[in-house]
């Protein structure tokens, strides 16, 4: 029974009290009779005041409830004049407004948050509480490879391989720096915040690509600039004395002539060696920024087979074409991109070995992409992590440099890439234009 209801049935009980009062008053004296009726009108109608005064703020009160449960911050009570009344009024008008005030900075709070992760240069991965993908903003979305609708949902476990095996075992608190794909670099730490009294755990993703490489690179320039000097003045010098040696040829004995002659050709070629060796170390470092104009892809890509035809063909390694419908046409510099072309071009060529060995070349347009795959037998685990480190080579003759001359002039140019084996020990080179 609620308060209404009972000062009702007090209020009818007290007045049934009175009017039994009156009419056994009527029994002994009439005008007895009518001062009790008068009593009864005078208490019914202050109890009728009582009842407006006492219930109105509860009305006042249960309207304000139904406005907040409604989150309706925008109704406001006014003054009726009553001095009780109106100091409830005043209170809830100023609740209202300083709970308006919050939501509307609330709101703005959060909107600013939104905007800022997902601007973000950062990648932001929002996880629930079994660490399943909540919310996922574009940068993060960009690092992983996939859209954001393939992974709403997904387990950290079921994220791409390369990423889930660095995130699935990640504790709160602490980071991980790992590269995807030989040179893609990332770090990653895993945090939590506190929303209504919860929980909710989030993976920040940083690339460091960029600033290592860079600093990578200003490292072995110094090196490369005082090991081109020395070797260029120390073979300078030497293939000056070599040359005057050979003036002395012609007054040895005729038997000496020939070893005589061999030895300084044997020195001379070396020297030659050594010099073309510093000269492609040296071309990495001088490597400038792309000069960017609309280039055809497929014609670029026919210019190189027709350069690499004699060698396809001497060593019997067959290239399939399978070409976008229309021109590929992108911004790129066509000096440099020819030359990480070519080098891509002949790895694949090598790694497809001789007789049975195929090259495959595909364009796509959405998205423009290049990829080059050979049949050889593939990458090995061990590898790959090192696959665009400077000076890091698994041939008996390599440098070490081709693929981080490829490396460079793609980055340079904005493009992502990646080299993979499959478990078929096809590999392939992705472009992504």
């Amino acid at each position: 029974m609620n308060l209404r209801t009972k000062f009702i049935l007090f209020a009818v009980l007290v007045h049934a009290l009175l009017a039994v009062m009156a009419y056994l008053l009527l029994q002994e004296n009439k005008y007895f009779f009518l001062g009790m009726e008068l009593v009864i009108l005078t208490s019914a109608f202050i109890t009728a005041q009582l009842y407006h005064s006492f219930f109105q703020p509860l009305k006042l009160i249960r309207a304000g409830i139904e406005s907040i449960k409604d989150k309706d911050f925008s109704s406001k009570f006014t003054a009726v004049g009553q001095q009780e009344l109106d100091e409830l009024v005043n209170v809830y008008n100023r609740m209202i407004d300083q709970l308006r005030q919050e939501r509307v900075a609330q709101a703005e709070k959060h909107f600013l948050l939104e905007r800022l992760i997902q601007a973000s240069p950062a990648g932001i991965i929002l996880l629930g509480f079994d660490n399943q993908v909540e919310s996922i903003n574009p940068a993060a979305e960009r690092y992983l490879g996939q859209k954001i609708d393939d992974l709403l949902g997904k387990h950290v476990s079921q994220l791409p391989e390369a990423w889930a095996a660095q995130l699935k075992d990640l504790q709160t608190g602490q980071s991980v720096t790992f590269r995807i794909h030989g040179t893609w670099i990332y770090r990653c730490h895993r945090a939590h915040f506190l929303d209504r009294g919860f929980q909710h755990y989030f993976i920040l993703i940083e690339e460091l690509t960029e600033a290592i490489l860079q600093n990578e690179r200003q490292a072995y320039e110094k090196v490369i600039r005082v090991m081109s000097h020395e070797v260029n003045n120390s073979t300078g010098a030497i293939n000056s004395i070599l040359g005057s040696l050979g003036f002395y040829t012609p007054q040895l004995l005729p038997e000496h002539r020939q070893e005589f002659a061999y030895v300084l050709q044997v020195a001379t070629e070396r020297n030659a060696n050594l010099s073309r060796f510093m000269s492609n170390f040296a071309e990495v470092v001088r490597l400038p920024q792309p000069r960017k104009e609309p280039i055809d892809v497929h014609e670029l890509l026919r210019s190189l087979h027709r350069l690499l035809q004699p060698e396809l063909a001497k060593r019997q390694v067959a290239c399939t074409w399978q070409l976008a419908p229309q021109p590929l046409i992108a911004l790129l510099d066509g000096q440099q991109m020819e030359q990480a072309l070519l080098n891509i071009l002949k790895n694949a060529m090598e790694a497809a070995g001789t007789a049975g060995g195929e090259i495959s070349i595909q364009t796509c347009l959405y998205p423009p992409q290049i990829l080059i795959s050979d049949n050889g037998s593939g990458i090995p685990e061990q590898v790959r992590p090192h696959l665009f480190t400077p000076f890091y080579t698994t041939k008996k003759q390599g440098q070490g440099i081709g693929l981080t001359l490829v490396r460079d002039i793609l980055v340079n140019h904005g493009f992502t890439f990646s080299l993979t084996s499959g478990n078929n020990s096809c590999t392939t080179f992705t472009i992504n234009l």
